[in-house]
């Protein structure tokens, strides 16, 4: 018993010491919906991961004497059928560690058909940083959300749709906000427009239908309220996966609410670069990101 006891006080010492990554399960008593996966989880040319049927957070929290207080869910991108883990996910959320800002990188669940799956995870993952917010070392109103792609489209979903915590909720997290305070939009998919859209994505998402009800609710230009967070993006001129129309009508939602907005377009980077494929645009994003934040007095 004692040497077990060790052991663990040990293993929590060199993970306060150390930085190391804590994983915790977004919905360890079960999700409230169901993607149907029954195939086992799956990597994918390296970090990438598939067939994910259970959501996970991975935390990075900054040292002590670093710590900013603030706070990013990360959503890796992936067309809604794989998930790039490391450039868009673990290793963004290591320069935002060295920079004072914890970062939680989540493994959402891919929707297999219900479209409602994912957000639902990104909206639990800013409550779980909530509520371990003080823990943490964090600022429960300093905590933004992030997301590359398509993990910019379920950024971006979130941002526009979420709610305030019903107090007379049920468990402590419905009393929970999963409002994000402010989004890092990189290369996002926004809108489910034909015209515009990325129509992997939106296929992905919500089916092979035209059922523009439906795709109005994930069109998220159209969706932006006076509540959307400010928001900061970052895109390339010449991207030809995600048409940088999707950004450009996304800003200019915000700015009909005067929302704090900053927009980069950079004329080489193409897609899908994240923060660790070196090219103009991953080289300059992050330090204009932790300027912005800067400016906004959220760190």
């Amino acid at each position: 018993m004692q040497k077990s006891f060790l052991i663990v006080f040990y293993l929590l010492l060199s993970f306060l010491v150390s930085g190391q990554d804590l994983t915790l399960k977004v919905w360890p008593d079960g999700a409230p919906n169901d993607n149907g996966m029954t195939e086992p989880e799956e990597k994918y040319d390296g970090v990438r991961v598939r067939n994910v049927s259970e959501a996970e957070v991975y935390v990075y929290l900054p040292e002590k004497d670093n710590n900013t207080g603030a706070a990013v869910v990360i959503c890796p991108g992936g067309g809604y059928w794989i998930e790039a883990m490391d450039h868009e996910g673990y290793d963004i959320a290591e320069w935002l560690k060295t920079k004072g800002i914890a970062g939680i990188v989540l493994k959402y669940r891919l929707p297999y058909g219900n479209h409602e799956v994912p957000s639902s995870d990104a909206r639990q993952a800013i409550r779980i940083v909530r509520k371990n917010a003080k823990e943490w070392g964090i600022d429960e109103n300093k905590i933004g959300i992030a997301g590359s792609s398509a993990g910019g489209h379920l950024a971006s979903t979130v941002g526009t749709k979420f709610d305030l915590g019903d107090k007379n909720g049920e468990n402590e997290f419905e009393r929970i906000s999963s409002r994000p305070d402010f989004m890092l939009l990189l290369y996002p998919v926004i809108s489910f427009n034909e015209a515009i859209g990325h129509m992997g994505s939106r296929k992905n998402l919500i089916g092979e239908g035209n059922d523009w009800n439906l795709a109005k609710q994930y069109s998220n230009e159209l969706n932006v309220t006076k509540d959307t967070p400010p928001t900061f993006m970052v895109l390339s001129d010449d991207d030809k996966s995600v048409i940088p129309q999707n950004s450009v009508e996304f800003y200019l939602s915000l700015k009909k609410y005067d929302i704090p907005a900053e927009m980069h377009i950079f004329q080489k980077g193409g897609h899908g670069y994240g923060i660790t494929k070196k090219n103009q645009s991953a080289d300059i994003w992050p330090d204009l990101f932790y300027n912005w934040l800067q400016a906004l007095e959220i760190i």
